[in-house]
């Protein structure tokens, strides 16, 4: 009986659960469908790392161009070729453009990640461009780059990394096209120990923010900084790293807006790329009333210095006066960084001092003294002359 009732009634099961499946089917589509468009594919992004290029319809040696892009732009990947890739731009323009000439997302995101990184980071100098210049994401001109800077462009210096300058294709240094030394015995009698290999030529490379905000490494030679030309030209031969207003004073002699004459805190380094320090010299410009002209009010030289300098307000029984820091080494010690060129001190010193009237006077809870770093080449020459010097005056 219960075999019977089972076969009997098996058809109107399926039919049941047929009707249900009926049932839920158009369901499950739109949520399937309702999925897809709140959580949609995302787009394979690439953004465009030349100066400008042109779209083609297709990859031959006759083509016609479909669109012109820009140093910037994203680009919605549709398809990869060799070498090539077919894209899509904001306007719906669809072409073809060499691969070589884009950056991926992930290269994109590193420069995004830059500018958060450095978002409150201290603005060590401001510099013009010379000329037109590509923002890297790492210190290095076989590095990859991005935006191109306008030249005459000002942009605010935030670090500076030293690395080995890239050898032109095909070059080799000489000192591998000369014969190797021939092995001689320490004990040989006149043997003379072979001299050191000279260093690597290094190139000086600054982390800077332009004026939409892009952060990247911009190639130092490239840099001119921002120095007021009325004392632009007591750098004697040195290289003005930055320039800072101390305060303003009041000459109505001077001729100036206002007769309100600005007085400077500088930083100057020697003019050359690849020093362990941003520079070995402070010197302070104040105006002179009597002679309306700049003079040095104070000058330290030569120090291991580090950007960047610092401006605050003192608080004096005068009242408040304006006030300057930086920082120094304590020691031999640095720590470069491996990934950027960046070195810094290990143990650093923070140095300040006050400006009265046209006196500086140092403050601060470090009053240790200051060690003066000579260049061994250049106290090597200065030797010589007080030798010299000596000789002749026994003579």
């Amino acid at each position: 009986m219960s075999k019977i009732f089972s076969i009997f009634f098996r058809p109107i099961r399926l039919r049941f659960l047929s009707l249900a499946a009926l049932c839920i089917l158009p369901g499950l589509l739109i949520t399937l469908a309702g999925c897809s468009r709140f959580h949609p594919l995302k787009k394979e992004m690439v953004y465009l790392a030349a100066r400008q290029m042109f779209l083609h319809d297709r990859v031959a040696a006759v083509s016609n161009i479909v669109a012109e892009v820009k140093n910037g732009q994203p680009l919605e990947v549709l398809e990869h070729g060799r070498r090539f890739l077919k894209v899509k731009t904001e306007k719906n323009e669809i072409g073809w453009i060499e691969e070589h000439a884009v950056i991926d997302e992930k290269v994109y995101d590193g420069f995004t990640q830059l500018v958060d990184q450095h978002k409150d980071s201290t603005v060590a100098a401001t510099a013009t461009l010379r000329n037109d210049l590509y923002m890297h994401l790492m210190p290095g001109k076989e590095t990859t780059h991005f935006y191109l800077i306008a030249g005459n462009t000002r942009v605010q210096l935030l670090e500076r990394a030293s690395v080995k300058k890239a050898l032109a294709p095909g070059f080799a240094p000489l000192a591998h096209l000369a014969e190797p030394a021939k092995p001689t015995s320490a004990t040989a009698p006149g043997a003379v120990a072979p001299e050191p290999p000279p260093p690597p030529a290094m190139e000086d490379w600054w982390l800077a923010r332009d004026p939409q905000g892009h952060v990247g490494w911009l190639y130092g030679n490239q840099l001119d900084v921002d120095v007021p030309d009325e004392i632009g030209e007591y750098a004697e031969g040195m290289r003005y790293v930055g320039a800072y207003v101390l305060t303003k004073v009041d000459d109505p002699g001077a001729n100036t807006a206002n007769h309100q004459v600005p007085e400077y805190v500088t930083a100057l380094a020697p003019d050359k790329s690849g020093l362990p320090f941003d520079f070995d010299q402070i010197r302070v410009f104040t105006w002179s009333k009597n002679h309306h002209r700049y003079e040095t009010a104070f000058r330290l030289h030569p120090i291991q210095g580090f950007l960047p300098v610092k401006l605050f307000t003192a608080q004096t029984p005068r009242g408040p006066v304006p006030a300057f820091s930086f920082e120094l080494s304590s020691g031999p010690d640095m720590i470069t960084d491996p990934a950027t060129g960046v070195t810094r001190p290990a143990s650093p010193r923070t140095i300040s001092y006050e400006m009265i009237d046209t006196e500086v006077k140092r403050i601060g809870p470090d009053m240790a003294p200051i060690t003066i770093i000579h260049d061994k080449n250049q106290q090597e020459k200065k030797n010589k002359a007080q030798a010299k010097h000596g000789k002749k005056g026994r003579n």
